[in-house]
């Protein structure tokens, strides 16, 4: 239990990074997290944008913000987002 949270913990402070703008064969809030961090890319040149912010952006909490941190990881496994550890 100890472990996980320390996991977390980092998570919360990690940023994430646009690297690709695709969402094929991505579900509901995989494509809402690109379309996001597109929008952000877009208007004001960031490539990305810190963790916490992605969190306070869709007003999650509890069993959501955990799903959140999973589509976040998925991104990350198909090589759409990069996950920096701040």
């Amino acid at each position: 239990m100890h472990v996980r949270k320390a996991r977390d913990a980092r998570l919360v402070r990690a940023m994430v990074i646009l690297v690709r703008n695709t969402t094929w064969r991505c579900g509901k809030l995989e494509k809402m997290v690109v379309r996001s961090l597109y929008r952000m890319h877009a208007d004001l040149g960031k490539p990305g944008m810190p963790l916490k912010e992605v969190i306070r952006t869709f007003k999650v909490t509890g069993k959501q913000k955990n799903e959140l941190l999973d589509a976040i990881k998925r991104l990350e496994r198909r090589n759409i987002v990069k996950i920096l550890v701040l």
